[in-house]
């Protein structure tokens, strides 16, 4: 059949067929509900399907509903359908939907899960031995293997050392391919990128030596076995004769390469997927695979799921008019990971279908404790007017930024929760709880209450909980009691569903949860980076610290660096159903020097007049116009040019990492710099590197005048990236703010 596409949200769509005959019963029951577009996805023939599905425009709804109505209809076996996704919850919440709709023998894996259990099966069969270990982390490795090639790397080196392993193996490169590849992609490395590609070689040699497997080795040596052994291409492919793909635009070149092992020559292919959510590709993920679909798939359907069912038309608004801003999204010939600006034409275009709702706020706030207490006031408001803890979160570009965030809502006695902190599962007191349940059920005892909800809080009792008004404040006491009360709630919500459900299934659906990381929802205000966040939403968002070097972080230099900082930017604003508040900083410190400026990224989204200095509140909608003075006007965007802070003139060399020219005059806090050298030796001698690897006297100079005092000031200084601001960024801030370091404490990571 010839490709469609579907651009108009109202166009009509076929009747309820299956290869043109009517479908009836339970499969037909599938489709009624479903709106135009996801019922030409749902109702679309076996073969490529294309699914590019905009935030909250029901994604899995119309993934899980095609699965479930071929195999309802009798034309696809479930035990033939194979659905990949990136994370275990998201595998779960597919399991979950598919035995909801009758397709419960439908294999929902992670990428990894899946070819772990295949390899697992022929790897014997094939090498004639047992599959080898899987080491759940690469550190220990590369640790080893900087050994072996006489580096010395802190704790936060060996982490950015463990990431480039996996950005190497993650898009298919070897040792000896590594450094151009690195140049190309402009990644910024704590070594050079020889040194690197002779650590990734030693680390191969370091895991043949231990006979062990890393979990980049499972998708390669699946891929490989299925390429070269026909036998098992030919088992493997009897088996899964279909094959469904989640999140398409975070796939990178090596699970690529396993799904065209998987697929062969067959094009039974739906894949689902946002350009605009494209978030990863610092890791190896790319876009381009989703957006040239089409093309390697020239008979394949494609359909555009537009209609938000999330956000209000204020919050669709906004998102709309910012990804319509982008620009070029980098040169894909030269830039692995890049989009190519051709497959950009046509970006998503939400259409709300939600009510209408409060307008977005711009706020702008002196300094940082200002901004925070701010947001908390605001959100003790939404409190107070019925929005649930829960539903409320604040987002920020690093980790580091949260701490301003936890003094000010646990001052106001809101409880609150860090996403990406300890696992839920692995709490000591779920641990305890969870143990205490099983032993309730393998115990004959025959005084129990009755009514599963009442036998989990008998059980909880035992650790200490009690229902009812939990401990004030917002300290470690309060976040036992709210995790403890997500277990009584998961009995509450399993009872409602099934009131003869016992205690055993309960047990069995924690289980479950765990293997998945399905955590239960726990009440309080969710701090996340804009990372963490993506796949959730909220009734109520804060996105918080957006100001330039913070957002686009200052890493951010090459076209696609930028792009995929606005993307991010539009994940943030698509976590919010109703309630959306954008604000910015000008100073880190009460009293300091208001020096920052709003992100780039809200010009022409704020109101015409902006937010105004000493923490006025604006609320508008997007539409000033592209072009416009917003929010300090419209500022250069060329970051690779560098200009005397005193006279303007263009500097290069030595006086562009200062930031001044030679002759014009300067501040140098000379103490200061003596100090930073000092350190620097310091730091030098720990690592059996130079001083210059450390910080050239050049960047200790133009430290030493500026003399930052936050984490945007300090690493817009040339020559201070982000490997830099991760390994010696709190060094460097403490040093200037005239505090004592800890003898031969590791920096701290700020990101």
């Amino acid at each position: 059949m010839a490709r469609s596409t579907i651009e108009d949200p109202t166009e009509s769509v076929p009747d309820v067929s299956v290869h043109g005959q009517r479908a009836s019963g339970d499969a037909g029951a599938l489709v009624d509900a479903l709106d135009p577009e996801q019922r030409l996805a749902v109702l679309a023939p076996v073969g490529p399907v294309c699914v590019l599905a905009g935030a909250g425009t029901g994604k899995t709804r119309t993934i899980t509903h095609r699965i479930g109505y071929l195999v309802g209809a009798g034309v696809v076996p479930a035990g033939q359908v194979l659905a990949v996704t990136f994370t275990t919850r998201a595998a779960g919440e597919l399991r979950g939907r598919l035995r909801e709709l009758g397709a419960g023998g439908v294999q929902a894996r992670t990428f990894h899960a899946a070819a772990l259990k295949q390899l697992g099966y022929f790897w014997p069969k094939v090498a004639g031995a047992a599959l080898p270990r899987l080491v759940e982390s690469k550190i220990g490795l590369v640790a080893r293997a900087a050994n072996r090639v006489r580096l010395s790397p802190s704790r936060t080196e060996l982490r950015d050392l463990t990431s480039e392993v996996e950005w190497a193996k993650a898009t298919l490169l070897t040792p000896d391919g590594y450094p151009a590849a690195a140049a190309a992609a402009a990644r910024e490395t704590t070594h050079p990128a020889e040194v690197i590609a002779r650590l990734y070689a030693a680390y191969e040699e370091a895991k043949r030596d231990a006979g062990v497997l890393d979990f980049d080795d499972l998708l390669l040596l699946t891929a490989a076995v299925i390429e070269e052994h026909r036998w098992v291409a030919d088992e493997l492919r009897a088996r899964y004769r279909h094959f469904v793909v989640d999140e398409y635009q975070d796939v990178n070149p090596l699970q690529q390469r396993l799904l065209e092992a998987w697929v062969g020559e067959r094009d039974s292919l739906c894949v689902v997927g946002d350009a605009n959510q494209t978030i990863y590709s610092f890791t190896g993920a790319s876009p381009r695979y989703l957006l040239e679909f089409p093309r390697r798939f020239p008979e394949a359907q494609v359909v555009r799921l537009v209609r938000d069912y999330r956000s209000t038309p204020q919050v669709v608004a906004l998102a709309n008019g910012l990804i319509a801003r982008a620009g070029t999204v980098g040169d894909s010939a030269r830039t692995p990971g890049a989009v190519p600006v051709a497959s950009r034409r046509e970006p998503l275009k939400l259409v709300a279908q939600r009510p209408d709702g409060p307008v977005p706020v711009f706020a702008e706030r002196d300094s940082e404790p200002e901004e925070a207490v701010a947001v908390t006031r605001r959100i003790r408001a939404l409190m107070d007017a019925g929005v649930a803890a829960s539903e409320v979160a604040v987002l920020y570009r690093v980790n580091a930024q949260s701490e301003a965030y936890e003094t000010a809502i646990a001052a106001a006695g809101i409880p609150y929760l860090v996403r990406g902190g300890e696992r839920f599962f692995d709490r000591p007191e779920v641990g305890e709880a969870i143990r205490l349940l099983r032993a309730a059920v393998r115990s004959a005892e025959g005084d129990r209450p009755e009514g599963l909800t009442a036998q989990v809080a008998d059980v909880l009792a035992a650790v200490g909980w009690r229902a009812g008004d939990p401990p004030s404040g917002s300290g470690a006491e309060r976040e036992r009691w709210e995790n403890l009360a997500a277990l009584a709630r998961l009995a509450d919500d399993m009872a409602a569903a099934d009131p003869g459900a016992g205690l055993d299934r309960f047990v069995a659906d924690l289980a479950d949860r765990a293997a998945h990381q399905h955590i239960p929802t726990v009440e309080g205000v969710t701090l996340a980076s804009l990372h963490a966040a993506k796949g959730l939403e909220w009734d109520a968002v804060f996105l918080v610290g957006l100001v330039e070097g913070t957002l686009p972080i200052i890493h951010a230099q090459t076209p696609a660096q930028i792009e995929e900082e606005r993307r991010l930017l539009y994940v943030g604003i698509t976590r919010a159903r109703e309630h959306l508040t954008l604000s910015w900083a000008l100073a880190r410190n009460e009293g300091g020097r208001r020096s920052r400026r709003p992100s780039r990224f809200l010009d022409g989204l704020m109101p015409r007049s902006g937010a105004s200095a000493g923490g006025q509140a604006r609320s508008g909608a997007a539409g000033s116009g592209p072009g416009e003075p917003v929010g300090g006007g419209q500022r250069s965007r060329n970051r690779a040019a560098v200009r005397c802070r005193v006279c303007g003139r263009p500097l290069a060399g030595p006086a562009a990492r200062v930031g001044r020219c030679d002759d014009c005059p300067g501040d140098v806090d000379q103490a200061l710099f003596d100090r930073l050298r000092a350190w620097r030796s310091t730091r030098a001698k720990e690592q059996g590197a130079p001083a210059y690897v450390v910080f050239t006297d050049a960047t200790l100079m133009a430290i030493a005048e500026r003399r930052p005092t936050s984490v945007p000031e300090l690493v817009s200084i040339p020559g201070i990236g982000q490997a830099k601001l991760d390994r010696y960024g709190e060094d460097v801030l403490a040093l200037v703010d005239g505090r004592e370091l800890p003898e031969s404490a590791p920096s701290q990571s700020t990101g």
